[in-house]
């Protein structure tokens, strides 16, 4: 364990820290150099396509595998050589779950409860569920959705510090989804440390007090959700008049717009960066305004927003492409 991990755990209260992490299977490198930090309490994001290194960052995180280099501590122990330490201190939900289909949920609960020194009640857990009135169905017969939301409680019957959440929602309802994100902020609120993964990238906007984008083994875009859509700009849009050519569109704060189709009509799209972010997009009107006052024509649908995270993943992968 290099000294500038661990300076940097004690120093910052980091629950989750890793600098410089590389995964590699033969020939492939699936993780390039990957450094984060998570501190204790709060909801840490790791968004992603499909292939970016997701979960075998968590992965090597939860203590599944070494790191072919690098280095990693959670609560300042070697999750893959000291993972018996660790153990009861963290909480884990993959992707796939492990139960044993004849058995009811409430001897699903009763048996990992026998695993924690303090877990939490038979009721607490069937309430934290939703499944207070699912106790004694088989696990075989409950709904995906319910499945994960007894996955989820399993990860945090033993009241442990952090949770790793991997894909937490999926399967589940609108209602259900809502539901869940409201336990996953109790615990957030309770001091609980919480590293998720999501192909929802409306959850991590509700959940994530910092988010990271990955993509082809690389975190490319790492911060809290406003210092990261900040610094992809604003957009201002609206149709374009049907009497305007193309070239004759202003520049927009040394900014040429984009056009793309909507319903058949032509929209025009600015997207603003650089400045203060709290008046840059207003600022921007300005010249507009004069543009259209000039040439007497209408903005017809006017609409000025914030960059979404959805921009930002998309602007992501097209960098790369």
């Amino acid at each position: 364990m290099t000294t500038d991990v661990r300076e940097t755990a004690v120093a910052l209260d980091v629950a989750i820290a890793a600098t410089e992490l590389r995964q590699r299977y033969g020939e492939f490198e699936a993780v390039r150099g990957v450094s984060l930090t998570v501190r204790r309490g709060e909801l840490f994001a790791l968004l992603g396509t499909n292939g970016a290194g997701k979960t075998t960052t968590m992965e090597v995180l939860e203590g599944y595998r070494p790191a072919t280099s690098g280095t990693v501590q959670v609560l300042g122990i070697d999750p893959y050589r000291r993972r018996r330490a660790l153990s009861p201190r963290v909480g884990i939900m993959l992707q796939e779950n492990g139960f044993l289909s004849d058995l009811t949920v409430a001897e699903t609960i009763g048996l990992w409860r026998d695993l924690h020194a303090n877990p939490r009640s038979l009721d607490e857990s069937l309430e934290l569920a939703g499944l207070a009135d699912k106790a004694r169905v088989r696990v075989r017969q409950l709904s995906g959705g319910q499945k994960r939301r007894l996955d989820l409680v399993l990860s945090i019957i033993g009241r442990p510090e952090v949770v790793f959440l991997d894909e937490p929602t999926t399967g589940m309802d609108p209602e259900a989804r809502r539901t869940t994100w409201g336990l996953i902020r109790d615990l957030v609120t309770d001091g609980t440390t919480i590293l998720l993964t999501t192909h929802y990238l409306e959850e991590a906007e509700h959940l994530a007090s910092r988010l990271a984008v990955m993509h082809e083994g690389e975190i490319r875009v790492e911060g809290t959700l406003e210092e990261v859509v900040g610094r992809h700009g604003d957009r201002v849009s609206f149709r374009l008049p049907p009497e305007i050519p193309l070239d004759a569109l202003p520049l927009i704060g040394g900014h040429t717009p984009g056009v793309a189709l909507a319903g058949g009509t032509p929209v025009v799209t600015y997207t603003i960066t650089g400045g203060d972010q709290a008046t840059r997009a207003h600022e921007a009107l300005v010249p507009l305004f004069a543009w259209a006052a000039e040439r007497g024509v209408a903005l017809e649908r006017l609409a000025v927003r914030t960059a979404s995270l959805e921009d930002v993943f998309h602007s992501v992968v097209k960098e790369s492409a």
